[in-house]
């Protein structure tokens, strides 16, 4: 386990020179801008689309339903 102590050594290293370099200023500017210009893109969210699907699946079951029922009564309206 030498090389994992190693790794999280170095990995915590170089975490205090980003943590003091102009880099972390950077990426907080770079992640605000993002979200700026996903927001004006008014992209939406893993769980919106989700729950979009869900009212489609919905949807579609009740306009079958409805098919169906159509059916039914054109097929009483053609009985003589």
């Amino acid at each position: 386990m030498p090389q994992a102590s190693l790794f999280d050594e170095a990995t915590a290293r170089i975490r205090e020179i980003l943590a003091a370099s102009p880099a972390k200023d950077l990426e907080k500017n770079l992640r605000a801008m993002l979200a700026s210009v996903f927001e004006r893109l008014e992209l939406a969210s893993r769980e919106e689309l989700e729950v979009q699907q869900r009212v489609l699946v919905r949807t579609r079951e009740k306009l079958s339903a409805l098919e169906a029922r159509v059916a039914e009564l054109e097929a009483r309206l053609r009985q003589p």
